[in-house]
């Protein structure tokens, strides 16, 4: 479909999605909400797509927030809708089973942290600035900060991040652990194409089994989880690419996975 507030291309199995509103800093409305899911729903339908990429237009930002402007005079109701609808995006981001990476170029802030939140990997370019800013307008993340970010940091952290609604630095944000990488701004997109390669070399259902595990597995207690884990390990016992995996093993050749 066409987009609005995106673009969406797919190069050598990995889809490419930008938010691109650069002149509002990528801000985060209901028309970019909607086409974030439709895109999303393509490439996890598209058996071409093997990993996902998502980034924003331009150097200044990945995400400055949502679009204030939208809600600034929502009641209770209307507020809870919009975060309603926000979250289902988002939850259509989180449990892609396929790779998904988040590119952040620059400002990565409020909505914009927490759509990067729900990607499995965040690489920051080392212009990025990150935060949950959310409490100096007088109200809570609401796009799944609270839930997300000490689930990624630890509860002490994000309590530090979204009391004071500080932004800090790309090398701050990989200290803690909320990026995985930092690197040079001309480099973020070939960095993340790379790292995204090295995951779609290997089996699409081993890696979806893998995502299960690790998704579902940290809501559990750990004997739920290791009861998960055996689960999905023996059900790739199953699979062709198990097999292919093994006898490529055992013939000293790179294995050549279907999918399957």
């Amino acid at each position: 479909m066409p987009y609005q507030t995106l673009e969406y291309s797919v190069n050598g199995q990995i889809a490419l999605i930008a938010i691109n509103r650069p002149q509002a800093l990528n801000a985060l409305n209901g028309q970019v909400f909607a086409e974030l899911r439709t895109a999303f729903e393509d490439a996890i339908s598209d058996e071409a797509v093997r990993a996902i990429i998502l980034t924003g237009k331009g150097e200044k930002a990945f995400a400055a927030g949502s679009d204030i402007k939208e809600f600034a005079d929502c009641s209770f109701y209307e507020a809870r809708q919009v975060s309603v609808r926000n979250n289902a995006t988002q939850e259509v981001i989180a449990s892609c089973p396929k790779p998904t990476i988040a590119a952040l170029n620059g400002y990565t802030l409020g909505g914009g942290l927490e759509v990067a939140m729900c990607c499995d990997i965040r690489i920051a370019a080392e212009n990025a600035r990150l935060g949950q800013p959310e409490i100096g307008l007088g109200f809570i993340p609401g796009g799944g900060g609270t839930q997300r970010l000490p689930r990624l940091i630890g509860v002490a952290k994000a309590k530090e991040l979204i009391f004071s609604g500080k932004m800090i630095s790309a090398q701050e944000a990989l200290a803690i652990g909320l990026v995985n990488k930092v690197v040079p701004v001309a480099d973020l997109l070939t960095e993340s194409q790379a790292m995204a390669a090295s995951f779609i070399k290997n089996s699409s259902v081993i890696l979806e089994f893998a995502k299960i595990a690790i998704d579902t597995g940290i809501q559990l207690d750990l004997k739920s989880g290791l009861e998960l884990e055996i689960g999905l390990w023996a059900e790739s016992f199953a699979t062709e690419d198990h097999h292919e995996g093994i006898v490529a093993f055992i013939e000293k050749r790179p294995p050549q996975f279907k999918g399957r």
